[in-house]
């Protein structure tokens, strides 16, 4: 099968090495950079896998820059464009998916032979919209929600936890509704059955907004998790607690477990941020109290570790690392960020080690590449995750990293 994948970040990336293991796949994108190194076999982000993959397993795989290439003989197109939150408009910035679903019809010339399968994270409702709005264009418009890590984005598409298929039925009649698209969306789900190496994987079909739903619901309850460990611990902290016996205690119950449970300094990252937002503001005229702690949570617990941070009196604030997740290289929204705006109107020095940086300032701070004249210089280091290099200077840490590990 022809397949082609809108967007070389990590979902799509992750998506389009799964499915060239079985099919021939071309990846597009608009930045040079990704596509050379894509055709050279070579990751233009941090995940082992991926790596690995591009370099080690048979893959029929090409990236271009050309939408004709792309487009023109493709069966399926996948959309895995970024969809960034806009806090003017309290929703995601959709713009990338219709201006890639124009570019399909304009080369497809009428769009008759596409199924479109939408990645990207979008509002809840969004692809019903789409279908009302090129319903006469003859395209089919699927969604398809994501679960990947970053830094683990292949080894979550080669084990997932569930495959969701979403078709946005125009038609409502009950009988009807069960029936459109079905074979398809088996068919869809096929595809990413047989490149994945997990066996029995839980397979769910449903509406198209159901499952946007589901995707936000999802990272919503993911950060419901991370603020309540986060309280859980401003608390003990506080009351000169111990975090870890009562995290322990606490994680023993089944109905709870013990994952997702490492306090931090705030949920962050590309998905958890924005996905909450959206999910907020489609509850607008909705009664909910937990939606809205959930966000406002995030921003008491930064409050808190800056103020902690503050009362140690230290002038010279070493920031040990930007990213949120040890295997990611990507810094965007990441909690620890929250923290440096709030610590820069407070008359102290802050100086920053992040060696995936290859600047020498970020955002008028200083950043420093030898992490041991980083050690000497700051009086205090603060880090979200804790790592074997801060070893030699565990005197001047402040973690709030319990269990060492992401989450």
């Amino acid at each position: 099968m022809n397949i082609t994948v809108v967007g070389i970040g990590y979902v799509g990336l992750a998506n389009a090495i799964l499915l060239a293991q079985n099919h021939s796949v071309t990846l597009i994108d608009i930045i040079s950079e990704k596509v050379d190194l894509i055709n050279q076999r070579k990751s233009p982000i941090q995940d082992p896998y991926i790596s690995e993959y591009l370099e080690s397993v048979k893959l029929d795989l090409n990236a271009t820059m050309d939408q004709n290439i792309a487009y023109k003989d493709a069966e399926l197109i996948i959309v895995a464009t970024p969809t960034d939150y806009d806090p003017t408009t309290n929703f995601f910035n959709t713009k990338s998916i219709e201006d890639s679903i124009e570019k399909i019809l304009k080369v497809d010339g009428g769009g008759l032979s596409q199924i479109i399968l939408i990645k990207s994270t979008v509002p809840v409702g969004y692809t019903e919209s789409l279908k009302r709005k090129y319903k006469y264009s003859g395209c089919k418009i699927y969604f398809s929600p994501e679960f990947l890590r970053e830094g683990k984005a292949l080894y979550d598409c080669l084990y997932p936890s569930r495959i969701i298929i979403g078709f946005s039925g125009i038609l409502k009649h009950p009988y009807l509704k069960s029936k459109i698209g079905i074979s398809e969306k088996k068919a869809l789900a096929a595809l990413f059955v047989e490149g994945a190496i997990k066996k029995d994987i839980p397979i769910l079909y449903t509406d198209s907004t159901e499952a946007e739903a589901i995707k936000l619901f999802s990272n919503m309850y993911l950060a419901m998790r991370v603020t309540f460990f986060n309280e859980l611990d401003t608390f003990a902290s506080k009351n000169e607690l111990s975090t870890k016996q009562i995290i322990d205690g606490v994680s023993l119950d089944p109905r709870i477990g013990d994952y997702y449970n490492n306090p931090s300094f705030g949920y962050g990252g590309y998905c958890l941020p924005k996905d909450t937002k959206q999910l907020l503001a489609n509850y607008k005229d909705i009664p909910n109290n937990i939606m809205q702690a959930i966000v406002d949570s995030n921003e008491t617990r930064k409050e808190f570790v800056v103020d902690e941070i503050l009362n140690t009196k230290a002038k010279i604030i070493g920031i040990y690392r930007l990213i949120m997740k040890s295997d990611s290289d990507n810094y965007r929204d990441s909690a620890i960020l929250g923290i440096i705006e709030r610590l820069k109107d407070k008359g102290v020095t802050i100086l920053i080690y992040e060696p995936r940086i290859n600047q020498d300032k970020l955002e008028g701070l200083a950043i420093i590449k030898d992490v041991d004249a980083f050690m000497d210089m700051s009086e205090i280091i603060i880090a979200n995750r804790y790592h074997p290099d801060l070893d030699m200077a565990k005197d001047k840490i402040y973690s709030r990293d319990i269990f060492n590990k992401d989450w």
